[in-house]
């Protein structure tokens, strides 16, 4: 039973260490330093922001998070999009323990749900790097692509469907989909 127990906090990714630490925004559309500090500070008023460090030359946007706060992936796409432009990558890195990595599973870090569209059964360890894949983190092209790799309802929607809420989440509950 304890082995039972033990194999399913692995599959869903339930380490309690686990956490996102900081977030690598690419913005695309930026033509001036004018459009880049428009971002920068429409992405400082994103209530779970500690920090934001401007990559001019790449269009890039490091961001740190406060700790304890509930991060909102949607909240840092929204406000690149009302400053009037677009998020073209989200890289999102988080330290893991012991978190087994298979395609098309759900995986919980930081209270925020994860749908990995690839993976082979590696189990991550320590400062772990991926790339969310929904509509509104990247092109239209590569979300075509990505979307392609998994035929669970909730690649579409962003929301957990009936296939996707066999842990404690319910149907609804937002998912980002990601790839490492």
């Amino acid at each position: 039973m304890k082995t039972i127990l033990f194999a399913l906090l692995m599959v869903l990714g339930l380490g309690a260490n686990a956490q996102v630490t900081k977030v690598t925004l690419q913005a695309s559309g930026l033509t001036c330093s004018m459009c880049s500090k428009a971002v920068l500070n429409a992405l400082k008023q994103v209530p779970s922001v500690n920090d934001v460090r401007v990559d001019i030359k790449n269009q890039q946007y490091h961001i740190s998070f406060k700790e304890g706060a509930e991060i909102d992936f949607d909240a840092l796409s929204k406000a690149v999009e009302d400053a009037g432009f677009s998020v073209a990558t989200l890289e999102v890195t988080a330290n893991l323990e012991q978190v087994k990595l298979n395609k098309d599973e759900h995986i919980k870090i930081g209270g925020v749900y994860f749908h990995f569209l690839n993976g082979n059964g590696q189990e991550l360890n320590g400062t772990t790097s991926f790339t969310l894949v929904d509509k509104s983190f990247t092109t239209a092209k590569k979300h075509k692509k990505y979307s392609a790799m998994s035929k669970k309802e909730c690649v579409q929607t962003g929301r957990m469907a009936k296939c996707c809420t066999k842990d404690e989440s319910a149907e609804g509950t937002r998912v980002y989909h990601a790839i490492i």
